[in-house]
């Protein structure tokens, strides 16, 4: 009788932790917590002006922000909320992307047509690589020895020796870049350009294209059809592509680069984020101002979130 209430307290002393997507909305100032388990906003949290960018440290103890119009990366706590204090980046930070070593943070500084990396630990800036007009996109490869930066005016992505921080190569891209990612252990780069209506696919060994990727979506105009952010499933067989005012995402089999199926979302689709095992996937559609839950195995949208005014970008919290 005495070990009823016993098990019941010790139940209620020890919730599990909630896993959640953090999403910055850029007109508000804020960042939308959402609670993966409920599909509910629990949180939202003041941040410097026009929240875009956003990633956490490997332990998750950390979360950086580019904060564009405050023209800094903000260092936040992610338990309480609080600004621990800012990073120097450069004009108008846009994107970002933290290297493997959990300590230098590779910025793209959109006004300054620079790449800056700064040293999350000593607070300083170590290097500036001069890179293309309106830089944006940043994307590391596994090993951590190659940074690329994409520049939107310049049409192209700069491939960065990590190690010298100097520029290799320079291969050009369709119109207005907007996201990288390396994939299958770093052999290809994958990169979107939104007015091009394109990804493009290079071997990283060569730097050359290998294939591009282009989108038709029935009913849409071609105009409207704009890839911007993508994510990649676990074992790298798919890629969920972005694809702006279209208000749709492509799902594209990455070996045979073939698009399978357009899902429709909110609209003006811009970045995603996946859960912890990949079965859900977030993505922030800036007009309506809300996020949409997809689950990834039917491949269809099963909730739509309110969140702020802008969604932008989007990031785990396991």
């Amino acid at each position: 009788m005495r070990l009823a209430p016993l098990f019941l307290s010790l139940s209620l002393a020890a919730p599990l932790a909630a896993e959640e997507i953090w999403v910055t909305n850029e007109k508000d100032d804020t960042i939308s917590v959402i609670d993966v388990a409920t599909l509910e906003v629990t949180r939202t949290i003041s941040t410097g002006e026009r929240p875009r960018g956003i990633t956490f440290s490997r332990d998750f103890s950390r979360v950086y922000i580019c904060a564009s119009d405050s023209d800094t990366v903000q260092v936040m706590d992610p338990e309480t909320g609080q600004i621990l204090f800012d990073l120097p980046s450069g004009e108008d930070p846009e994107q970002f992307v933290l290297h493997p070593d959990d300590r230098h943070l590779w910025i793209a500084n959109e006004d300054d047509a620079v790449t800056t990396v700064v040293d999350t630990q000593s607070r300083t800036v170590v290097a500036q690589i001069d890179v293309g007009i309106e830089p944006e996109g940043m994307a590391v490869s596994p090993d951590g020895r190659i940074v690329i930066t994409t520049s939107e005016t310049t049409n192209m992505a700069h491939w960065i020796d990590t190690e010298t921080h100097e520029l290799f190569a320079n291969t050009l891209v369709d119109a207005r870049p907007r996201h990288a990612e390396f994939l299958h252990d770093g052999a290809e780069l994958w990169v979107s350009s939104e007015i091009g209506g394109t990804v493009t696919v290079f071997d990283v060994a060569t730097q050359t294209e290998k294939a591009k990727i282009g989108f038709d979506i029935r009913g849409v105009h071609p105009d409207r059809v704009q890839p911007v952010g993508f994510e990649v499933t676990a074992d790298e067989k798919t890629a969920f592509v972005a694809l702006g005012p279209s208000n749709h995402v492509a799902v594209v089999d990455t070996a045979t680069y073939e698009v399978k199926e357009y899902i429709l979302v909110g609209r003006r689709v811009w970045h995603m984020a996946f859960n912890s095992d990949k079965s859900l996937l977030f993505t922030t559609n800036g007009v309506s101002g809300d996020v949409t839950v997809i689950d990834v195995a039917r491949r269809a949208p099963v909730k739509t979130i309110k969140v702020g005014r802008f969604p932008w970008g989007a990031a785990l919290r396991p």
